[in-house]
């Protein structure tokens, strides 16, 4: 298993990063505020893990060993893959997560595009006993801030990702820039799960 990737950031795309390691350009599929935190040139270090499907190997990069360790639990729920799990850690942090698990939140689990009510019922059915306590874990969530000019193009981005219209992701982003200029520097995180609470509103 790759367990982190560590090398030259070669390129950020909308889903996801290269990193140069040893002349090798390995591709990580990233949530938005992941990316949010990489910049071309610099060196990065993303804790990562590998899916293998008979068709295609895909490495997943993540913020830090909490949003790793998430992402590979809540694929142990049934109907859970490794896109679904991307989708839940790019809505929410991996401690609303769990926090959402041990009340039985339904209503923030369906937040994420791809989990109606019986399936957030089973992710709660099935992980209750196995996530952990609210505040075990808890690391800063979020990919800190991102430049003014910035933030719009990657919270456009993520929701496009997550499977939202360019109609849909564009009246998002508007919906929140009272928000973002309200912030002494846009977090791209925040602003995407409050994009999405729009949409789902809407």
């Amino acid at each position: 298993m790759i367990a982190f990737v560590r090398g030259r950031v070669a390129e950020v795309t909308l889903n996801s990063a290269v990193l140069e390691v040893g002349g090798v350009g390995l591709e990580l599929h990233c949530t938005p505020s992941t990316l949010a935190t990489l910049r071309p040139g610099a060196e990065a270090t993303l804790p990562s893990s590998l899916i293998v499907r008979e068709e295609s190997l895909t490495l997943f990069g993540f913020l830090d060993a909490d949003e790793k360790a998430m992402f590979e639990l809540v694929q142990t729920a049934s109907g859970v893959g490794p896109k679904l799990a991307q989708a839940m850690l790019a809505v929410q942090s991996p401690e609303a997560i769990r926090r959402a698990v041990a009340s039985e939140d339904v209503k923030t689990l369906t937040t994420v595009p791809g989990i109606g009510q019986k399936g957030a019922q089973r992710i709660i059915l099935e992980l209750k006993d196995r996530i952990g306590a609210p505040g075990s874990g808890e690391l800063p969530a979020g990919g800190g801030p991102a430049p003014s000019a910035a933030w719009a193009d990657q919270v456009h981005a993520g929701l496009v990702g997550l499977g939202w219209s360019t109609k849909e992701a564009e009246r998002a982003v508007r919906a929140v820039e009272p928000e973002a200029e309200s912030m002494p520097a846009p977090d791209v995180a925040a602003l995407l799960r409050a994009a999405l609470r729009s949409l789902s509103k809407a």
